[in-house]
């Protein structure tokens, strides 16, 4: 079988990495410039993943070697290496690279562990996790994606990662404990098999909650008792099965609203805004009486191509839901454009159908340069049909300058 040259040096990144030698690679001089996804790789780790805040060399590594677009439709590869979840069908999607890196840091992981991944999903997190653990066990509700993720963890060669498809509410008691747990899909509370399963002094990074508000959540074991540390807020796709059916807190999809878009419910224990995830690059700024301003949220950037950005999901059924009205203000300062088309300011609605692709957008900007003093937008918008969820975003995405958001608005038009 003939390979095109860059999966040939993507192949031979990921053995390199398999074998041990993962660390050679830490200079981005040493790997092939020639091969567009190893550069596009490299990028994406240094901007999104290294520049967020993840700091383990090991897991760095293994980011930096692991062949992301490999785990995803081909026709999306251009979508690869972007700090954001990709659709792998079946109402599923692949992880960001950020949240991936984030979670196996947390997991602090060592080569004698062995580990329960809950939700397979395309492989991508378990071939992250493989060269860094002795064993990973991995368990994929979907049988479909069960079965391509063990194929092309079969093809690019890891013989450490036992996947298998079940429901991962009842863990894999067979192979029990485990050293570590990692779930990439959210329950409402953590399954108690899982709890069960985890060995006395083990971690599990798991995220819980509402359908649409979670927070990523590290857990210790001791004594039979987990110790927990909200680790910040995030958006996982549900955790089906068993999960599903002990959730007590639906989503209601026939009023879609942003939480806390006023911003005045402020900050969480660990400083990140309340009701929104995935932040970078963001200052909140208290209420200021002499200028009539409320709280509101501020981004600013030195960095071209650098991520600053603020997301949120939320619940909307295009059936029952046929327009909506989007509103807020902003005020910028000096802002240039980035190296991409996307690098720029906007406060944009992306609408998503059951698959989770995206099937229509509604935007404010881009915008460049500067303007003192708020500046009001709304404008009404149609929803798609086949529309079952939607997210929100705010930010510079790239830009440089400084941006400020408040009073963001989301709601059904009669």
């Amino acid at each position: 079988m003939n390979l095109p040259e860059n999966r040939i040096c993507g192949l031979i990144l990921l053995l390199a990495g398999m074998l041990g030698f993962i660390p050679q690679f830490a200079n981005a001089q040493e790997i092939p410039v020639d091969d567009p996804y190893t550069q596009r790789r490299l990028e994406m780790v240094k901007m999104s993943v290294e520049n967020a805040g993840v700091k383990d060399q090991r897991v760095l590594e293994s980011m930096r070697a692991t062949l992301r677009h490999e785990f995803i439709p081909e026709h999306l590869w251009d979508q690869a290496y972007y700090d954001g979840a990709v659709p792998i069908g079946d109402e599923q999607t692949i992880s960001s690279p950020y949240i991936v890196a984030k979670m196996t840091e947390a997991l602090d992981t060592n080569e004698t562990d062995k580990v329960l991944e809950i939700g397979t999903g395309s492989g991508y997190q378990a071939a992250i996790l493989s060269p860094l653990v002795a064993e990973v066990y991995s368990i994929e509700i979907v049988e479909n994606l069960g079965v391509r993720a063990a194929k092309t963890l079969e093809r690019l060669g890891y013989k450490n990662v036992f996947p298998k498809v079940g429901d991962g509410f009842l863990g894999w008691p067979e192979h029990a404990p485990f050293d570590k747990i990692i779930v990439t899909c959210s329950p409402e509370k953590v399954p108690q098999p899982l709890i069960d399963q985890l060995a006395d002094g083990g971690l599990m990074v798991i995220p819980v909650g509402e359908r649409h508000q979670q927070t990523l959540v590290l857990m210790k074991k001791e004594n039979d008792k987990l110790i927990e540390h909200a680790l910040e807020p995030t958006y996982f796709v549900p955790m089906t099965g068993a999960a599903e059916d002990e959730r007590e807190i639906k989503p209601d999809p026939l009023n879609p609203q942003i939480v806390n878009g006023d911003f005045e419910q402020g900050l969480d224990e660990n400083s990140f805004v309340k009701g929104w995830y995935y932040e970078r690059l963001l200052k909140f700024q208290e209420a200021d009486e002499a200028k009539g301003e409320g709280r509101h949220v501020m981004f600013e950037n030195e960095s071209p191509g650098q991520d600053a950005h603020l997301m949120q999901g939320l619940a909307i059924d295009g059936r029952l839901v046929s327009r909506v009205e989007l509103s807020g203000k902003i005020k910028y300062e000096n802002v240039k454009a980035g190296p991409t088309e996307w690098d720029q300011p906007f406060f944009a609605l992306t609408f998503y159908d059951d698959q989770r692709r995206e099937v229509g957008r509604e935007w404010f900007g881009p915008y460049t340069g500067s303007h003192q003093g708020w500046r009001k937008l709304k404008r009404r918008a149609r929803v798609p049909v086949s529309t079952r969820e939607a997210m929100i975003r705010i930010g510079m995405f790239g830009a440089t300058g400084k941006f400020w958001f408040d009073e963001l608005s989301l709601k059904k038009v009669d």
